[in-house]
């Protein structure tokens, strides 16, 4: 339900399925209403979840309206807990009704779900996915912040920053993104809150020390790009790799970049631009031109162009990876160290 409805609705009187107070007040059930706040999602979502799995309320007063007991609200909570991690909601379903001491065959007589999970109130589009992606999605779309943190997590510490950004976090971020463009501006707190985790997670994996002699790797946006997240997952899968790294962020000015570069005296630097009105070819020589050391010594550093801004012809004596793994192997060779999955 929109937030627009849900004003409306507050303020022309309660919802069709909620008693006015006096009944709130003589029974300890929940209404709908109530209970949907209390787990993080909405109404149509539960009445959904009855309608589909029988996961319904035990009582409903004047025969219309649902009143959730202590028992129906534990069910309900542990199917939260199970969809989290990625249960498919059918069998979330019957697990929570066992769970709450239902006949294991009480859900056997609903009709399956129909078109899928992804079709549910709220689902985001995913298909074809690893089954963290539907449980980071589902906690994601609740505002389960712990959840999400929880998920990430496990997701970089069991398969690696690379695997977990390419296979996990950047499906769930993508299918936020179309459920936001789909639906008319909504789901924007979701991206946010998906947006800050992921990035949380990522800055988990520090950077190791510089070694002796080998200068560090620049990332940074060009001027003007605000997108950080795939640098920041550039920035983990160095680290995770021993390779020092400097992260500079978003929309760093060029001057400053430049100075930067006459600094550090970094063995590569990576320019990122998501939007070829932000991806400056001028500036990526530039940066390529820039020398330090001694005379008769000076040296230039590696310049890799990440993002889509950077469609187009090859650049000459630049790379332009196709994915998270193919920078982390370009830049590992620079140190001349082979990457996860090459032979030593």
């Amino acid at each position: 339900m929109s937030q627009a409805s849900a004003t409306a609705r507050a303020s022309h009187g309660r919802a069709p399925d909620e008693p006015g107070p006096s009944a709130q007040a003589a029974d300890v059930s929940l209404t709908t209403g109530a209970l949907a706040r209390r787990l993080g999602v909405s109404p149509t979502t539960l009445r959904s979840w009855d309608r589909r799995y029988g996961i319904g309320p035990a009582v409903r007063a004047d025969g219309r309206h649902r009143r959730w007991t202590p028992q129906d609200v534990a069910v309900l909570e542990e199917m939260c807990r199970l969809t989290t991690t990625g249960v498919p909601p059918a069998e979330a379903a019957r697990a929570a009704r066992q769970t709450a001491g239902e006949p294991a065959g009480t859900v056997a007589a609903v009709p399956p779900e129909r078109g899928g999970p992804s079709h549910a109130a709220g689902a985001l589009p995913l298909s074809g996915v690893r089954q963290e992606c539907r449980g980071l999605a589902r906690a994601a779309v609740r505002l389960d912040a712990p959840a999400v943190e929880e998920l990430l997590t496990a997701a970089v510490d069991q398969y690696g920053v690379t695997v977990a950004w390419q296979e996990v976090m950047v499906p769930t971020l993508h299918a936020v993104g179309r459920k936001w463009f789909s639906s008319g501006d909504r789901y924007v707190e979701v991206e946010h809150l998906l947006s800050w985790h992921v990035s949380s997670a990522l800055r988990r994996r520090t950077p190791p020390p510089d070694r002796q002699g080998a200068g560090p790797v620049i990332l940074a946006c060009v001027p003007g790009e605000q997108h950080t997240l795939p640098i920041e997952a550039l920035n983990a899968a160095l680290a995770e790799h021993g390779l020092p790294t400097r992260m500079f962020g978003a929309a760093v000015p060029a001057e400053a970049l430049t100075a930067a570069v006459r600094r550090l005296g970094p063995a590569a630097v990576v320019l990122w631009a998501q939007a070829r009105s932000t991806a400056s070819l001028p500036l990526a020589r530039h940066v390529a031109d820039t020398q330090w050391g001694v005379k008769g010594a000076r040296r230039r550093p590696l310049v890799v162009l990440g993002g889509t801004g950077w469609s187009g012809p090859p650049v000459r004596g630049m790379f332009r990876p196709s994915s998270l793994q193919n920078a982390v192997d370009i830049l590992a060779a620079v140190y001349h160290e082979p990457a996860a999955g090459e032979p030593s």
